[in-house]
Protein backbone atom coordinates (compact mmCIF):
# COMPACT_ATOMS: atom_id res chain seq x y z
CA UNK A 1 0.00 0.00 0.00
CA UNK A 2 1.29 3.47 -0.89
CA UNK A 3 1.79 5.72 2.14
CA UNK A 4 -0.57 8.71 2.30
CA UNK A 5 0.90 11.94 0.98
CA UNK A 6 0.81 14.91 3.33
CA UNK A 7 1.62 18.48 2.36
CA UNK A 8 5.04 19.49 3.63
CA UNK A 9 5.35 23.03 4.93
CA UNK A 10 8.53 24.95 5.67
CA UNK A 11 9.68 27.57 8.14
CA UNK A 12 13.09 29.17 8.48
CA UNK A 13 14.24 29.49 12.09
CA UNK A 14 17.74 30.65 13.07
CA UNK A 15 18.57 30.69 9.37
CA UNK A 16 17.78 26.98 8.89
CA UNK A 17 14.85 25.74 6.80
CA UNK A 18 12.71 23.24 8.70
CA UNK A 19 10.15 20.94 7.10
CA UNK A 20 7.02 19.69 8.83
CA UNK A 21 3.53 18.32 8.29
CA UNK A 22 0.63 19.84 10.23
CA UNK A 23 -2.88 18.40 9.80
CA UNK A 24 -6.07 17.95 11.79
CA UNK A 25 -7.65 19.91 14.63
CA UNK A 26 -7.84 19.52 18.38
CA UNK A 27 -5.20 18.96 21.08
CA UNK A 28 -1.70 18.95 19.58
CA UNK A 29 0.29 15.74 19.22
CA UNK A 30 3.96 16.30 18.34
CA UNK A 31 5.46 13.26 16.56
CA UNK A 32 9.26 13.01 16.63
CA UNK A 33 10.89 10.48 14.30
CA UNK A 34 14.01 8.40 14.86
CA UNK A 35 17.56 8.50 13.57
CA UNK A 36 17.86 8.78 9.79
CA UNK A 37 14.08 8.88 9.32
CA UNK A 38 11.71 11.78 8.65
CA UNK A 39 8.03 12.64 9.11
CA UNK A 40 6.97 9.94 6.64
CA UNK A 41 7.69 7.27 9.25
CA UNK A 42 4.41 8.43 10.86
CA UNK A 43 2.41 8.38 7.60
CA UNK A 44 0.41 5.23 8.49
CA UNK A 45 -1.04 6.89 11.61
CA UNK A 46 -1.22 10.60 10.76
CA UNK A 47 -4.65 10.59 9.12
CA UNK A 48 -6.23 8.45 11.86
CA UNK A 49 -4.83 10.70 14.58
CA UNK A 50 -5.83 13.85 12.66
CA UNK A 51 -9.50 12.86 13.10
CA UNK A 52 -9.19 13.88 16.78
CA UNK A 53 -5.95 15.84 17.08
CA UNK A 54 -3.75 18.46 15.50
CA UNK A 55 -0.84 16.35 14.32
CA UNK A 56 2.54 18.06 13.97
CA UNK A 57 5.25 15.85 12.43
CA UNK A 58 8.52 17.68 11.71
CA UNK A 59 11.64 16.56 9.91
CA UNK A 60 14.31 17.07 12.56
CA UNK A 61 17.26 19.20 11.51
CA UNK A 62 19.70 17.08 9.50
CA UNK A 63 16.89 14.78 8.33
CA UNK A 64 14.38 14.58 5.49
CA UNK A 65 13.57 17.87 3.77
CA UNK A 66 14.96 20.01 6.61
CA UNK A 67 18.35 21.68 6.25
CA UNK A 68 21.48 19.73 7.14
CA UNK A 69 23.89 22.38 8.41
CA UNK A 70 26.94 22.06 10.62
CA UNK A 71 25.00 22.64 13.82
CA UNK A 72 24.08 21.45 17.31
CA UNK A 73 22.66 17.92 16.94
CA UNK A 74 22.46 17.11 20.65
CA UNK A 75 19.16 16.05 22.22
CA UNK A 76 19.12 19.40 24.02
CA UNK A 77 19.62 21.25 20.75
CA UNK A 78 16.77 19.31 19.16
CA UNK A 79 14.51 20.05 22.15
CA UNK A 80 15.26 23.74 21.76
CA UNK A 81 14.47 23.49 18.06
CA UNK A 82 11.08 21.94 18.79
CA UNK A 83 10.31 24.67 21.34
CA UNK A 84 11.16 27.31 18.73
CA UNK A 85 9.06 25.62 16.02
CA UNK A 86 6.06 25.42 18.35
CA UNK A 87 6.50 29.07 19.32
CA UNK A 88 6.55 30.26 15.70
CA UNK A 89 3.46 28.14 14.95
CA UNK A 90 1.64 29.63 17.97
CA UNK A 91 1.33 26.27 19.74
CA UNK A 92 1.57 26.45 23.51
CA UNK A 93 1.33 22.83 24.75
CA UNK A 94 1.66 19.36 23.24
CA UNK A 95 1.54 15.66 23.91
CA UNK A 96 5.04 14.72 22.73
CA UNK A 97 5.55 11.31 21.09
CA UNK A 98 9.09 10.20 20.31
CA UNK A 99 10.30 7.13 18.42
CA UNK A 100 13.81 5.71 18.96
CA UNK A 101 16.21 8.69 18.96
CA UNK A 102 13.11 10.89 18.85
CA UNK A 103 12.20 9.38 22.22
CA UNK A 104 15.39 10.84 23.65
CA UNK A 105 14.43 14.21 22.19
CA UNK A 106 10.91 13.84 23.64
CA UNK A 107 12.33 13.15 27.11
CA UNK A 108 14.68 16.11 26.84
CA UNK A 109 11.83 18.36 25.64
CA UNK A 110 9.65 17.31 28.59
CA UNK A 111 12.56 17.92 30.97
CA UNK A 112 13.52 21.33 29.56
CA UNK A 113 9.99 22.56 28.90
CA UNK A 114 7.59 20.91 31.38
CA UNK A 115 5.30 23.92 31.13
CA UNK A 116 4.72 23.04 27.45
CA UNK A 117 4.38 19.26 27.82
CA UNK A 118 1.01 17.72 28.64
CA UNK A 119 2.02 14.07 28.24
CA UNK A 120 4.90 11.99 26.94
CA UNK A 121 4.84 8.78 24.90
CA UNK A 122 8.05 6.88 24.17
CA UNK A 123 8.05 4.43 21.26
CA UNK A 124 10.93 1.90 21.15
CA UNK A 125 12.86 4.74 22.69
CA UNK A 126 16.46 5.43 23.45
CA UNK A 127 17.29 6.52 26.97
CA UNK A 128 16.10 3.41 28.80
CA UNK A 129 19.13 1.10 28.68
CA UNK A 130 22.65 0.88 27.20
CA UNK A 131 22.04 -1.81 24.56
CA UNK A 132 21.69 -0.73 20.95
CA UNK A 133 22.13 -2.37 17.54
CA UNK A 134 25.78 -2.79 16.42
CA UNK A 135 24.79 -1.02 13.19
CA UNK A 136 24.10 2.16 15.18
CA UNK A 137 27.40 1.90 17.07
CA UNK A 138 29.21 1.44 13.74
CA UNK A 139 28.21 4.96 12.68
CA UNK A 140 30.60 6.37 15.31
CA UNK A 141 33.64 4.48 13.99
CA UNK A 142 36.42 6.09 11.92
CA UNK A 143 35.90 5.61 8.21
CA UNK A 144 32.10 5.35 8.36
CA UNK A 145 31.60 8.46 6.21
CA UNK A 146 34.03 7.22 3.54
CA UNK A 147 32.68 3.66 3.55
CA UNK A 148 29.09 4.86 3.14
CA UNK A 149 30.29 7.05 0.29
CA UNK A 150 31.26 3.86 -1.53
CA UNK A 151 28.22 1.82 -0.44
CA UNK A 152 25.85 4.54 -1.65
CA UNK A 153 27.26 4.78 -5.17
CA UNK A 154 24.29 4.38 -7.56
CA UNK A 155 24.73 0.74 -8.59
CA UNK A 156 25.64 -0.55 -5.13
CA UNK A 157 22.92 1.46 -3.43
CA UNK A 158 20.17 0.35 -5.81
CA UNK A 159 21.02 -3.32 -5.29
CA UNK A 160 21.18 -2.92 -1.50
CA UNK A 161 17.93 -0.97 -1.25
CA UNK A 162 16.09 -3.39 -3.55
CA UNK A 163 17.34 -6.38 -1.58
CA UNK A 164 16.23 -4.94 1.74
CA UNK A 165 12.80 -4.03 0.41
CA UNK A 166 12.35 -7.52 -1.03
CA UNK A 167 13.21 -9.08 2.34
CA UNK A 168 10.90 -6.63 4.11
CA UNK A 169 7.98 -7.80 1.97
CA UNK A 170 8.67 -11.48 2.71
CA UNK A 171 6.56 -13.11 5.45
CA UNK A 172 9.59 -13.73 7.65
CA UNK A 173 9.93 -12.86 11.36
CA UNK A 174 12.00 -9.80 12.15
CA UNK A 175 12.32 -8.46 8.58
CA UNK A 176 9.60 -5.78 8.57
CA UNK A 177 12.05 -3.12 9.79
CA UNK A 178 14.14 -3.51 6.64
CA UNK A 179 11.77 -1.31 4.61
CA UNK A 180 12.56 1.64 6.85
CA UNK A 181 16.25 0.70 6.99
CA UNK A 182 16.28 0.75 3.18
CA UNK A 183 14.96 4.33 3.21
CA UNK A 184 17.62 5.36 5.73
CA UNK A 185 20.35 3.69 3.65
CA UNK A 186 19.09 5.46 0.53
CA UNK A 187 19.20 8.84 2.32
CA UNK A 188 22.90 8.34 3.04
CA UNK A 189 23.67 9.10 -0.61
CA UNK A 190 23.62 12.74 0.52
CA UNK A 191 26.99 13.43 2.23
CA UNK A 192 25.35 16.18 4.32
CA UNK A 193 22.87 13.65 5.68
CA UNK A 194 25.69 11.21 6.50
CA UNK A 195 27.63 13.92 8.32
CA UNK A 196 24.56 15.03 10.29
CA UNK A 197 23.63 11.48 11.32
CA UNK A 198 27.18 10.74 12.40
CA UNK A 199 27.18 13.87 14.56
CA UNK A 200 23.82 12.89 16.10
CA UNK A 201 24.99 9.38 16.97
CA UNK A 202 28.32 10.53 18.39
CA UNK A 203 26.42 12.72 20.85
CA UNK A 204 24.49 9.78 22.32
CA UNK A 205 26.34 6.51 21.55
CA UNK A 206 29.87 5.19 21.93
CA UNK A 207 31.38 1.73 21.32
CA UNK A 208 29.79 0.43 24.54
CA UNK A 209 26.27 1.57 23.63
CA UNK A 210 23.97 4.41 24.62
CA UNK A 211 25.43 7.27 26.65
CA UNK A 212 22.64 9.67 27.55
CA UNK A 213 20.11 8.66 30.17
CA UNK A 214 16.75 9.56 31.64
CA UNK A 215 17.42 7.34 34.67
CA UNK A 216 18.57 10.11 36.99
CA UNK A 217 15.54 12.25 36.09
CA UNK A 218 12.84 9.59 35.74
CA UNK A 219 11.30 10.60 39.06
CA UNK A 220 10.16 13.84 37.41
CA UNK A 221 7.63 11.82 35.39
CA UNK A 222 5.60 11.69 38.60
CA UNK A 223 4.29 15.08 37.52
CA UNK A 224 3.49 14.03 33.93
CA UNK A 225 1.51 11.18 32.29
CA UNK A 226 3.87 8.81 30.48
CA UNK A 227 3.28 5.89 28.12
CA UNK A 228 5.79 3.44 26.66
CA UNK A 229 5.14 1.39 23.50
CA UNK A 230 7.44 -1.30 22.11
CA UNK A 231 7.43 -4.04 19.49
CA UNK A 232 8.02 -7.57 20.75
CA UNK A 233 10.44 -8.27 17.84
CA UNK A 234 12.55 -5.12 18.06
CA UNK A 235 16.08 -5.86 16.77
CA UNK A 236 17.40 -2.30 17.21
CA UNK A 237 16.66 -1.55 20.88
CA UNK A 238 15.66 -4.61 22.96
CA UNK A 239 12.08 -4.90 24.19
CA UNK A 240 13.55 -5.49 27.66
CA UNK A 241 14.02 -1.72 27.81
CA UNK A 242 10.24 -1.47 28.22
CA UNK A 243 10.73 -3.25 31.55
CA UNK A 244 13.42 -0.71 32.40
CA UNK A 245 10.86 2.02 31.80
CA UNK A 246 8.40 0.33 34.14
CA UNK A 247 10.97 0.25 36.93
CA UNK A 248 12.23 3.78 36.31
CA UNK A 249 8.74 5.29 36.09
CA UNK A 250 6.28 2.96 37.89
CA UNK A 251 3.29 5.15 37.01
CA UNK A 252 3.93 4.86 33.28
CA UNK A 253 1.70 2.63 31.16
CA UNK A 254 3.63 0.07 29.12
CA UNK A 255 2.31 -1.65 25.96
CA UNK A 256 4.24 -4.30 24.02
CA UNK A 257 2.73 -4.91 20.58
CA UNK A 258 3.07 -8.57 19.62
CA UNK A 259 4.78 -9.22 16.31
CA UNK A 260 5.92 -5.62 15.80
CA UNK A 261 9.54 -4.65 15.22
CA UNK A 262 11.34 -1.38 15.89
CA UNK A 263 8.58 0.58 14.11
CA UNK A 264 5.34 -0.53 15.84
CA UNK A 265 3.51 2.51 14.46
CA UNK A 266 4.18 1.17 10.94
CA UNK A 267 3.78 -2.54 11.62
CA UNK A 268 0.44 -2.15 13.44
CA UNK A 269 -0.79 1.40 12.78
CA UNK A 270 -4.40 0.83 13.89
CA UNK A 271 -3.27 -0.66 17.19
CA UNK A 272 -0.73 2.08 17.74
CA UNK A 273 -3.21 4.87 16.99
CA UNK A 274 -5.71 3.28 19.40
CA UNK A 275 -3.08 3.11 22.17
CA UNK A 276 -2.14 6.76 21.66
CA UNK A 277 -5.77 7.88 21.54
CA UNK A 278 -6.59 5.92 24.70
CA UNK A 279 -3.55 7.39 26.46
CA UNK A 280 -4.61 10.96 25.66
CA UNK A 281 -8.30 10.44 26.44
CA UNK A 282 -7.77 8.66 29.77
CA UNK A 283 -5.09 10.91 31.27
CA UNK A 284 -5.30 14.47 32.46
CA UNK A 285 -2.76 16.81 30.86
CA UNK A 286 0.07 17.78 33.16
CA UNK A 287 -0.26 21.24 34.64
CA UNK A 288 3.11 22.79 35.32
CA UNK A 289 3.63 23.95 38.89
CA UNK A 290 6.93 25.61 39.70
CA UNK A 291 6.44 24.77 43.38
CA UNK A 292 5.85 21.07 42.67
CA UNK A 293 8.77 20.92 40.25
CA UNK A 294 10.98 22.56 42.89
CA UNK A 295 9.89 20.00 45.50
CA UNK A 296 10.62 17.09 43.16
CA UNK A 297 14.05 18.48 42.29
CA UNK A 298 14.87 19.21 45.92
CA UNK A 299 13.78 15.79 47.19
CA UNK A 300 15.22 13.79 44.29
CA UNK A 301 14.31 10.15 43.54
CA UNK A 302 12.78 8.04 46.28
CA UNK A 303 15.57 5.46 45.93
CA UNK A 304 19.08 5.54 44.43
CA UNK A 305 19.23 5.01 40.67
CA UNK A 306 20.41 1.53 39.75
CA UNK A 307 23.81 1.59 38.03
CA UNK A 308 22.39 -0.79 35.39
CA UNK A 309 19.96 1.94 34.31
CA UNK A 310 22.38 4.81 34.73
CA UNK A 311 24.03 4.33 31.34
CA UNK A 312 21.21 4.87 28.88
CA UNK A 313 19.59 6.70 25.73
CA UNK A 314 19.81 7.38 21.98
Amino acid sequence: MTAPHHEVQHLTIHGHRRAFVKVGAGPVVLLLHGLGCDHTTWSPVIDTLAERYTVLAPDLLGHGASDKPRADYSVGGYANGMRDLLTVLGIDKVTVVGHSFGGGVAMQFAYQFPERTERMMLVASGGLGPEVSPAIRAITTPGFHQLMGVLTLPGVRHVGVAGMRTLAAAPLPGTSDLAEVADIYDSFKDPRARAAIRQVVRAVVDWRGQLVTMADRAYLTEAMPMSVVWGSHDRVIPVSHADNAASLAPKASVEVIAGAGHFPHKDHPERFAAILDDFVRTTRPAVYSRARWRRLLANGPAAPVSPVHAVATA
